[in-house]
């Protein structure tokens, strides 16, 4: 994103940007070795101290015979392009001159997200790289001269780590005039946020939908009708097409016989994200994943996937702050839900959030509810058994990453891992009872068998009383 030039702040208040300029010390350096020579000259009553002090007059009056007026202008732009994670990163920390004096000397800082890895610097033809830490680049001083009405840019380039939002400064300067006898106080600009949207996952469901009710679609639903699939061969009615009618069976029947199909609809796809709780440590794009990076990743590869599809994807948390998003359909809805997504954050909550979050008129009946969570609250659990009850159809994705190591603290630590370990899988093993399929994330086709059994159990006859 190109963030617009934001006005400079002084870094402190009271004199006004005209007058932030400061004597440096080789100024008060200079009066003081004049007045001094000039004094001991005329006490003294030596000329030869006199003519020695008019070099250090003359030459500081002549480098402050012009004075700067405005403080420099610092702002910061980044790449306006749909940055992914592990994509390449570019930004740009601009100092600016507003004066008619040029700047002798520009020293520029800026800090950056430890999760932008900076690997080059490049400001006046000079670069720097490093290859370990993105602070030994970006958060070090560059110094360089900037011309009369211009503007010289640092251009930061490396690589996005991790999805969210991610801060590139605050980045400040300061500048030397007068042949070094003038500075500027610290002018620092506010940070601008570069959006790295998640890194969507391989992902392909190639089973049918439980129950797809929209009127168009890609879904082959159960209801005759206009589409692709075909569900067999009956006598012709009137209304049906002359292009449906099947000529082999109906020479041999003697009667006229149409091929019967059914209408393909489009579906509901709801993504419920667990955010009570987050286990395990980020490690970028490369690295290992906590429970926060599988569900937003996991949720932007499901929503592409159905999106693609023509089906409407709507997205919802189960957490204090009860975020959701409407359903809809398209790109549109597609770059959305990625902008919803960067907002993701782990909280927990003492209160029970179900009431909120799932309230009158939120979920439709017919709609395929995706629940992403790491099953570390129990509440959780409560929330996939209601669901159930409800009579909508649920399928639990398991976020845990499968290496999470056990503690290695004293005592008994280890031994309550374990035994937690031991109950988390006990409480799956009764989610699968009351009709929850519970199914890892792995990536392509981690739902595709868990959506065929679902499948199944729409199709399957219930029991009136």
């Amino acid at each position: 994103m190109v963030a617009s030039p934001v006005p400079p702040r002084v870094e402190s208040s009271g004199p006004p940007p005209a007058t932030g300029w400061v004597p440096t010390g080789a100024l008060g350096r200079a009066v003081l070795l004049t007045g001094l020579l000039l004094i001991a000259g005329v006490l003294l009553g030596r000329v030869d101290l006199v003519v020695l002090a008019a070099p250090f007059a003359l030459g500081t009056a002549y480098a402050l015979r012009r004075r700067p007026t405005v403080l420099p202008q610092v702002w910061i732009s980044g790449d306006d392009g749909h940055l992914v994670e592990g994509g390449e990163l570019t930004a740009t920390v601009t100092v600016g001159n507003p004066d008619q004096l040029d700047y002798d000397v520009a020293v520029v800082r800026s800090r950056i997200s430890p999760w932008l890895r900076v690997e080059r610097a490049t400001i006046a033809g000079a670069t720097a790289a490093s290859g370990a830490r993105s602070a030994a680049v970006a958060e070090r001083p560059f110094a360089t001269a900037v011309p009369t009405v211009a503007a010289v840019d640092l251009e930061l380039t490396g690589t996005a780590l991790r999805w969210g939002r991610h801060p590139v400064g605050p980045a400040g300067a300061r500048v030397a005039v007068a042949q070094g006898l003038l500075v500027s106080r610290a002018v620092i600009t506010e940070p601008s946020r570069v959006r790295v949207y998640p890194k969507t996952e391989p992902f392909d469901a190639v089973e049918a939908m439980p129950r797809a009710a929209g009127l168009v679609g890609a879904h082959h639903s159960r209801r005759p009708g206009e589409g692709g699939e075909l569900a067999g061969v009956r006598v012709f009615a009137p209304g049906d097409r002359l292009r449906r009618i099947d000529w082999r069976v109906s020479l041999r029947a003697r009667q006229l016989h149409v091929a019967a199909t059914l209408s393909d609809r489009d579906a509901e796809v709801v993504v419920l994200l667990d955010v009570l709780a987050e286990a395990g440590r980020s490690g970028g794009v490369s690295g290992a994943a906590s429970v926060l990076d599988t569900t937003v990743r996991a949720a932007a590869a499901i929503a592409e996937h159905y999106l693609h599809r023509g089906d409407r994807v709507s997205m919802l948390e189960y957490g204090p702050a009860a975020r959701r998003l409407r359903p809809a359909t398209g790109r549109r809805q597609y770059l959305t839900v990625l902008e919803w997504l960067l907002e993701v954050r782990a909280e927990s909550s003492p209160h029970e959030p179900y009431d909120q979050v799932f309230g009158p008129q939120v979920l439709s009946a017919d709609a395929l509810v995706v629940v992403l969570t790491p099953l570390l609250d129990e509440r959780s659990a409560q929330m996939l058994a209601r669901l159930a009850r409800s009579g909508r159809f649920v399928v639990a994705v398991d976020t845990l990453p499968a290496d999470l190591a056990p503690p290695k603290d004293r005592g008994w630590a280890e031994v309550a891992y374990r035994l937690w370990r031991l109950d988390r899988d006990t409480m799956i093993g009764q989610l699968r009872e009351h009709g929850v399929p519970v199914v890892r994330w792995a990536g392509a086709g981690s739902l595709d068998e868990v959506l065929r059994d679902v499948a199944r159990l729409a199709t399957a006859p219930r029991v009136g009383r």
